[in-house]
Formats: structure tokens, sequence, C-alpha cells
């Protein structure tokens, strides 16, 4: 059986530009638990709260949008089929993350303008939790994939 080889390129410039919008991207994640913890104390206004997470969709469709275009999964989708399959299901799950958040946006919303008074902010709070739990999961997952590849490449196994 013949396995697909190839190479994971790194431009210098682009992971510095990830770098930078990561940051970003975790201080948004981290602002928006912050305001949705209420952790005895009072939590933010409900429009700061929509704001934050508005920020935080923007931010998380750019984040995605520059992984599949510049990056890991093109090139680890050629390197073994096993590869392939993790790459493949990772960035199918972009999709799932970016409407689990633009879900919870879209709710914040309806809260904020009493189209569903019965929503609470304690509510979206557990969702922003059960989102930002599988997000974290799923950078880790791509960060164990690319290194994978990195070590494949540099013929670092046994």
């Amino acid at each position: 059986m013949l396995a697909a080889q190839g190479t994971l390129t790194i431009n210098a410039a682009f992971l510095q530009e990830i770098k930078e919008e990561n940051r970003e991207l975790r201080q948004l994640l981290n602002n928006c638990g912050t305001a949705l913890a209420a952790e005895g104390r009072t939590p933010a206004e409900p429009k700061r709260i929509v704001e934050l997470l508005t920020k935080l969709r923007d931010q998380l469709a750019m984040h995605f949008a520059l992984e599949e275009a510049y990056g890991y999964f093109d090139d680890a989708a050629h390197v073994t089929p096993q590869l392939s399959d993790r790459a493949l299901k990772l960035r199918d799950e972009h999709g799932d993350l970016f409407l689990h958040l633009g879900g919870i946006v879209d709710r914040a919303e309806h809260m904020l303008y009493h189209e569903q008074p019965e929503m609470r902010l304690v509510n979206i709070a557990e969702e922003f939790t059960q989102f930002q739990s599988r997000f974290q999961d799923h950078e880790a997952q791509e960060t164990e994939l690319v290194v994978q590849v990195l070590h494949d490449e540099t013929g670092c196994g046994d």
C-alpha cells in the first residue's frame, strides 16, 4: 500500500500573525468567561456580554479561516491516513464549534432584547462554559496533530 507523503510548511510571518491572533482570541475567551462568572459578585451587564460574545464569534471565524486557508490541515491531510482522518475530523469541528458559539450569541441577544425573558444569564454562562471546554479540547487536539506531523517529518520516531 502506498502512503501519501507531505510536508508542513511553516511561514514565520504567518506563525507570528496566528500567535498574535491567538492571543486576542484567548483574551476574548477569558473576558467572556469573567463577564459571565457571577460567583458572588454582580455579573456584567447583558449588553456588555453580548458585545464580548459577538467579538469572540467574529474572532473565532477569523481563527478558523486562517487555519483552514494557510495551514495545518491541507498539509497534514496528505501525510498518512491516520493523520488525514484526524485532520479532517478537526477541520469538520470548526463548523460545529462556530455554530455552537453563534447559538450562544443569538440566545444572549434574545435575552438582551427580552425576546426570551425566560433565558437567564446563568443559562448563557453554562452554555459558554461548555463551548469553552469543547474549544480548548479542540485546540489541544490540533496542537497534538501539528506536533505529530512535525515529528514524522523530522524523523524523530523510534
